[in-house]
């Protein structure tokens, strides 16, 4: 099968032949239809996630495929099942890591990779949805959809009527500007540095689009950032109402420091307060179908929130466009096909 494979860090991505070898207890093989990317595979690529003395190891994490074959204990997926490839731990084994084999070597890689013609998976980071679920729907579900969607509904606190700023409108600011809306926020900023995408936050909702946290013209109640950035980060608390919380999206890089000015500002009110999120508690085979009722019950189109699609042989143009920082969500098509 072919793959987008990482050999070494902070270079492109090789487009490599990699053999599957058999499937163990609780893994489950699928081939893959097609899969977002995600920011911090950028992370990945430099190294910041510790992943270096893993090298080589496949990519991706988040996808929709269809199950090909089951390994032995599978109970929760079975063969041509249309499923939901996503990092979250759901129902079922947590199955050992994968082999694959390259050049004739064995090598190992994550639980859970969409970045392939195929990937051999933990059955614990696969859940079952209807056929005709539409595919690319399918993949944002595996992180960026219910990251957001997680984050407002478990994490956020959100009232009727509380103002919210998103700092960072890539694929996940995106959907969090229409989570917010939909939990009951009455105004929605967009804070994004890039002026073209101006056009495509309003389409989603936003009350207003502004460059920086700076020209924000009243306290929040609640600021969500994805950009992972120190600095802005910093400058956010100082936009928070007496009761404003912060929930960190995007992930500082490894030894960088986030100043809090003037913290005695977060014995306000009631207390402010900071916290990282984890794809925003979302439990996957719990949540994956809530959502998928959700969207349909509500008509909710998901394709404007997708800005660029590419092949899997296009794969390292798909991350200049990322890191570009001019797109929304990012979908590779392998030659699974999306169907």
């Amino acid at each position: 099968m072919r793959a987008a494979v990482l050999e070494e860090l902070n270079q492109p991505l090789t487009l490599r032949d990699v053999e599957l070898t058999p499937l163990g207890i609780g893994q489950v093989l699928v081939k893959i239809l097609v899969s977002g990317i995600c920011g911090s595979q950028l992370h990945e690529i430099k190294g910041f996630k510790g992943n270096g003395k893993f090298l080589p190891h496949l990519m991706g994490h988040e996808g929709c495929g269809i199950v090909e074959e089951i390994g032995p204990g599978v109970t929760t997926v079975q063969v041509g099942d249309k499923v939901v490839m996503h990092w979250r731990p759901g129902s079922g084994i947590e199955a050992n890591f994968p082999t694959y084999k390259l050049d004739g070597k064995s090598f190992s890689s994550g639980k859970v990779t969409t970045l392939s013609e195929k990937a051999i998976v933990s059955e614990n980071r696969l859940t079952s949805i209807p056929q005709d679920t539409d595919s690319e729907l399918a993949a944002l579900l595996g992180c960026s959809l219910t990251t957001a969607l997680g984050i407002i509904d478990n994490q956020s606190h959100l009232k009727f009527g509380e103002t919210v700023a998103i700092i960072g409108c890539g694929g996940v600011g995106l959907n969090l500007i229409s989570g917010a809306l939909l939990k009951g926020a009455s105004t929605v900023y967009a804070i994004d540095n890039i002026k073209e995408k101006e056009s495509l936050v309003l389409s989603q909702g936003a009350t207003h689009f502004l460059k920086s946290t700076n020209e924000l013209p009243e306290k929040i109640d609640l600021v969500i950032d994805t950009t992972g950035n120190p600095n802005v980060i910093s400058e956010a608390f100082k936009s928070l109402s007496n009761e404003g919380r912060i929930i960190l999206v995007g992930q500082p890089a490894p030894g960088t420091e986030i100043i809090i000015p003037n913290a005695i500002q977060l014995f306000n009110g009631s207390g402010q307060s900071i916290r990282a999120t984890q794809g925003g508690d979302t439990r996957p085979h719990v949540d994956i179908p809530k959502y998928l009722r959700f969207f349909e019950s509500r008509k909710i189109e998901i394709g404007q929130l997708i800005t660029h699609r590419y092949k899997l042989e296009s794969i390292n143009t798909a991350f200049e466009t990322l890191k570009s920082g001019k797109s929304g969500r990012i979908m590779v098509e392998t030659s699974g096909g999306k169907s």
